[in-house]
Order: C-alpha cells, then structure tokens, then sequence
C-alpha cells in the first residue's frame, strides 16, 4: 500500500514540477506520518490524526515551527492532490507560528574576513551568495548559460516559489568565476571524450532536445566531483556541487575568521540586502533582486539601517 501510495505521490510532485529536493522531503514526511499511525492509509485518517501528527512533532520531537509546517504542507498536498480529499474535509488544521527573527547580518569587514578563510570552488559560491544575493541551491543550480559577463548578469531559474528573476554579477567575482569555468568546460571535454559528459534536463526539455544534455552552455557551473548514476536514466553524469561541501566550508570559515555569529551560507544573502539599502538602493530594487513576492519580507533588514536598532541613538552616548 504504502509503496504504491508514495509512487503515486512521487508522480505528482513532479507533473507540479516541484523538486527533487522538495520531493524528498515530502515523500518523508508522509512516510513518517503513515509509521506514527500504524501502517494505516492516509484515506483511513484526517483532521485529527493530522493534528496528532504535529503535535507530537512539537512535543516530542521537539522540531521548529518551521519544520512542523512543512510536515503539515506535505500532507495537505498528499490529501488534496493526490488522494483528491479537500482541504476543508479534513478540516482546519493550525499552522504553527513561527518566531519573528532578526536575521543575522555580518558587516562589510566580517564578510571580507570570512571570504579570506574560503578558497577553491566555495569561496566562488560564497562571492556569489554574498554579491548577488543567492540562495545556496540557486549559487548550485546555475548552469553555464545563466551567467551573462557582458551584461553583468545572474539569471536564476526556478527559485523559490518556480520563478526566475535576474541579479547582479559582480565585477569582483567575475575574472576568478571565468577561470573556474575554464576548467569545469575541460571536465566536461574529457567526460564527453569517455561517453559520459550529459547533465540533467528541465521538464520536458529532455524529451524535445535531448541532445542539449552534451551541450556546454547546459552544463553546471559547479558540478560534482564525482559522477554518479542517474536513478531514471541509468546514465553516469554529473550531479551539481553538493550544498553540505559548501555549508561545511563556510563554518569552518566562520570559525577561523572568529566570528562571534551564528552564520552560515544564508548569512551572505542577509548581508547583501542589508548592505544595498545601507548604501541607498530603492527597498522595491532589493525585493526584485531578492526575489521576494511581497516586500514586506524584505522590510526586515531596514533593522540595520541607521546607528543601531532603528537607528536610535542611546541616551548612554549623550
């Protein structure tokens, strides 16, 4: 049951052309629910067990708000768009309130001391999360054809939320990034001479021009090291740089250049935003940049703007 269930689950994710990566975690989402409710098909369940569900994430597992909504954004997509069962028959289910955080911002010299402790292939990455405002997975995911040197461009496809938006490329990142990709079009020339050199292919794409699968401009900017088997094709490529070589790299950095922040690659991006408006640039140009649907998310960082919070003076400094 459970293993055709899932298939099914599978097969729909990616007809909405959700991700591998969100697939992943919403397949083990609703395998961890089918457990805590003995094996039993979600159509024997609803609102209730739901409920249960979360709770005991809460209480038990102890997982972040944010965890526990996207157990919940899982399993309401298992019942309304696989199993067909509407959202309001499996009644209101509350979604747990997240905290409001101000994001950790490191300053213009932390940032500089950080990318002095990077070197290879992370040190690109973390310029890029840093210079044009990246997600991680967005830096990872680039492919040869979405860095533009003559127009100083960054075109970031299928972000968050499946929209693509266009971003700086910075003059500081660009001489070391064409040289990396000197090399990486080298790989590629060698994995084509021993049969191997495709890379995996968006949607439908694939089927209409599968012979842009040994094309360089599809290629990644950062591919694996290694190559490995595709689990549908059965064919050795590359896969994209993994995020924990780039995530390890980055704490290690922190740690080195001692600072006393909790940091980490999403950092840089904070910095980014915060650093455009310290300069003066327009919170609407930030929020495209960004990628933002609504501006309000890119409100948060106005917090650094001024001398201190909200750039209050304090009465200590009279």
């Amino acid at each position: 049951m459970a293993t055709t269930l899932l298939a099914r689950f599978r097969e729909v994710l990616r007809l909405r052309h959700y991700s591998y990566r969100t697939e992943g975690v919403y397949v083990g989402w609703v395998r961890r629910y089918i457990r805590y409710c003995g094996g039993r098909h979600p159509r024997e369940l609803g609102a209730r067990e739901i409920g249960e569900f979360l709770s005991w994430l809460a209480r038990e597992r102890r997982v972040s708000a944010a965890t526990q909504n996207q157990a919940l954004a899982a399993l309401l997509f298992l019942y309304r768009d696989v199993l067909g069962v509407g959202v309001s028959d499996i009644g209101v289910t509350a979604r747990a309130r997240s905290p409001e955080r101000v994001p950790v911002v490191l300053t213009r010299e932390e940032v500089r001391r950080v990318l002095g402790k990077l070197d290879g292939v992370p040190r690109i990455v973390a310029m890029l999360l840093y210079g044009s405002g990246l997600r991680l997975m967005e830096a990872l995911a680039l492919r040869v054809k979405d860095v533009d040197f003559g127009r100083g461009e960054v075109v970031v496809r299928r972000g968050k939320g499946a929209k693509d938006r266009v971003t700086v490329l910075p003059v500081g990142v660009q001489a070391v990034l064409q040289r990396h990709l000197v090399k990486v079009q080298a790989l590629h020339e060698r994995d084509l001479a021993a049969g191997r050199g495709t890379v995996e292919l968006p949607g439908a794409f694939a089927r209409k021009s599968p012979a842009a699968s040994r094309e360089w401009a599809w290629q990644w900017v950062f591919p694996a090291a290694r190559t490995s088997v595709d689990r549908e094709t059965g064919e050795v490529r590359r896969l994209h740089l993994h995020p924990s070589a780039v995530q390890r790299a980055v704490a290690a950095a922190v740690r080195a250049a001692r600072i006393g922040k909790r940091a980490s690659c999403h950092t840089f991006r904070h910095s980014f935003a915060t650093h455009l408006l310290e300069r003066g640039s327009d919170i609407r140009t930030v929020q495209e940049l960004l990628g933002h649907r609504d501006v309000a998310t890119t409100m948060v960082y106005t917090h650094v703007l001024g001398r201190g919070a909200g750039g209050v003076r304090s009465p200590l400094d009279g």
